[in-house]
């Protein structure tokens, strides 16, 4: 096969299709808007066209087509599969049709067909720029309850997307969302309270194959953050067979015939719920990456296969016949595809790394972070001189390690270890970096007033509760939030002498000078946003700081629970730059 395979997007989640299309003997055509894109070398051929110009997408494509031969238009990980389709379609490609894959690409058309086939799903409201008014907005949400989610209708990655917990969130969160928006229209839906999984899937022929079902690790509201996924999943078959049942359903209700179907759904207490599904596979590292480590599939080139309306020989060989087996919810309904599994044989765990807002001075422990058993890959996304900002959506997160062997077990504690080694060390005195401490520094003046008001010890164990709540609905929240409380509650109980006093002398390591009331905390399990303990945090600093200055140590302690050892560093750093307060 010697003919041309049009990839649109040259970012790095392409770079599996790239590679894929070289494979199986094609010439890689690869279009984006972008002549920067990581991937632009690695094309046979790059041309700059924006991938939402179908227009432009389609009269390249019949020129490639004219020109040497076209096999198949393809995307993985972009919002651009009704892109594929439109040209696809016109040129008599196999692929899913457009109307399918609009049906796929905007959120409201596609709870319309759910709601139509009864596919469980959220309820909704859409909502258009000119529709924004406030009141309509919190008669909308009223409606829905609180919590409910807003996001744009057409972008993913979880721009623009935010939890509302009340009515004073719902207008800033709506015009977020509107703003994330190509066309300036957004969806509000109901909350669905629940664990949630990624399912990718290959249709073809009338067969629907999953080729990759994860468990979702998402924290951090109010926002949808992503801090990694595993295969294979934890949930029982029975749940597992409900899951795919509805999303085979949500496929079916898309029209989707040909090609790659990926979604995100959630196990309610009222049984499976969709959240989206897109009429290509998966980003995030899971179709190009954790699962064909998992599985031994490559399964971008199975997908290209069938792009190219050639079959895909490895899924058809290995694949297992699974159940259809829909929950109650859906009623009395006939299976939409004959339904296969390629399961995996192995593990694989994706974990990614974050920060706290600021400028990169430099990056520490990449290298160990490769050399820990059964890791994979280590993608670093932020370097010296980059802005990082404590993520509110899925791009922004600085690096991602993935890791695979026999056991979940094991590759989920090689990618959490491999992220701990892994250490951002900011420039002092950024204004972004200091009003993050600043906020922190205001909420506990806030607590501390209140506590104030109350003299005896059950009020004061109220106060300690109320605050780990507090925390808890904090953005961005604190590294170590029921440890900062404690110090909070105990500084407020007995304030002539507080729990943490002094300095920290300068040089002096500071694992060594630990004060009491943090000691349960420097001894437990517990772990930051990096998979961090606070006797790991302690470690690293003193082993990248071992020349501190003097440090006033409560400044420096609320520094660690506040920010970790990007906290810790952060102080040190700045305090040692203009020697005053922090």
């Amino acid at each position: 096969m010697d003919k041309n395979i049009l990839i649109l997007g040259a970012g790095f989640l392409q770079k599996p299709a790239i590679e894929a299309a070289k494979k199986i003997g094609c010439r890689a055509v690869v279009v984006d808007a972008n002549e920067g894109a990581v991937c632009v070398g690695l094309a046979d051929r790059f041309e700059r066209i924006d991938l939402k110009d179908k227009e432009g997408i389609y009269e390249f494509a019949k020129k490639l087509q004219k020109e040497g031969g076209l096999a198949a238009i393809f995307t993985a990980g972009t919002d651009f599969s009704s892109s594929v389709s439109y040209a696809g379609e016109k040129l008599g490609l196999a692929c899913h049709s457009y109307e399918a894959a609009c049906n796929a690409s905007g959120k409201v058309r596609m709870r319309k067909k759910f709601s139509e086939a009864g596919v469980p799903s959220p309820k909704f409201f859409g909502i258009t720029k000119k529709e924004s008014e406030l009141d309509f907005v919190k008669k909308c949400v009223r409606e829905l309850g609180f919590p409910c989610v807003v996001k744009p209708v057409d972008n993913m990655g979880g721009r623009g997307c935010r939890m509302i917990r009340s009515e004073d969130e719902a207008e800033d969160a709506l015009q977020t969302a509107l703003a994330s928006s190509r066309t300036e229209n957004a969806i509000l839906e109901e909350y669905m309270d629940g664990d949630e999984y990624s399912i990718d899937a290959l249709i073809c022929d009338g067969a629907m194959t999953i080729t990759g079902f994860a468990d979702r690790h998402i924290f951090f509201p109010p926002y949808f953050i992503e801090t990694g996924h595993t295969m294979p999943t934890a949930i029982s078959d029975a749940k597992k067979n409900e899951l795919i049942a509805v999303f085979a359903l949500a496929a079916k209700a898309l029209g989707l015939s040909c090609g790659a179907a990926k979604a995100d759904i959630k196990y309610t207490e009222k049984g499976p719920m969709i959240g989206e599904t897109a009429a290509r596979l998966s980003g995030g590292f899971m179709s190009g990456w954790t699962y064909p480590y998992a599985s031994h599939c490559n399964l971008t080139e199975q997908a290209l296969l069938i792009a190219c309306g050639k079959k895909p020989s490895f899924l058809e060989a290995h694949r297992k016949r699974i159940p259809f087996t829909p929950p109650p919810s859906c009623g009395n309904c006939r299976a939409p595809y004959e339904l296969y599994e390629l399961p995996c044989v192995d593990a694989s765990a994706e974990r990614a790394w974050i920060s706290i807002p600021g400028i990169v001075k430099e990056v520490s422990g990449l290298d160990a972070a490769r050399s820990v058993p059964f890791v994979k890959d280590v993608f670093p996304r932020s370097g010296a001189g980059d802005a990082v900002v404590f993520p509110h959506n899925n791009v922004q997160k600085c690096g991602n390690v993935i890791s695979s062997s026999p056991s979940c077990k094991d590759s989920i504690a090689a990618a959490e270890k491999a992220v701990s080694e892994i250490v951002l060390r900011l420039e002092p005195c950024v204004p972004e970096t200091d009003a993050f401490f600043a906020d922190a520094e205001a909420a506990a003046s806030k607590s501390c007033t209140a506590e104030n008001r109350t003299a005896d010890k059950t009020a004061e164990a109220q106060s300690l509760v109320q605050k780990a709540e507090v925390n808890s609905l904090c953005f961005p929240p604190d590294a170590y939030g029921a440890a900062s409380a404690a110090v909070e509650s105990e500084d407020a109980s007995a304030r002539s002498s507080p729990a943490v006093s002094g300095v920290i002398p300068k040089g002096v390591r500071v694992s060594d000078c630990v004060p009491r009331v943090l000691r349960r905390l420097y001894e437990s399990d517990e772990r930051d946003w990096n998979h961090r303990s606070f006797a790991e945090s302690c470690a690293l600093f003193d082993e990248l700081c071992p020349d501190h200055p003097d440090l006033d140590a409560k400044k420096f302690w609320r520094a660690g629970l506040r920010g970790g050892v990007q906290g810790m560093l952060y102080f040190a750093d700045t305090i040692d730059r203009v020697n005053t307060g922090f």
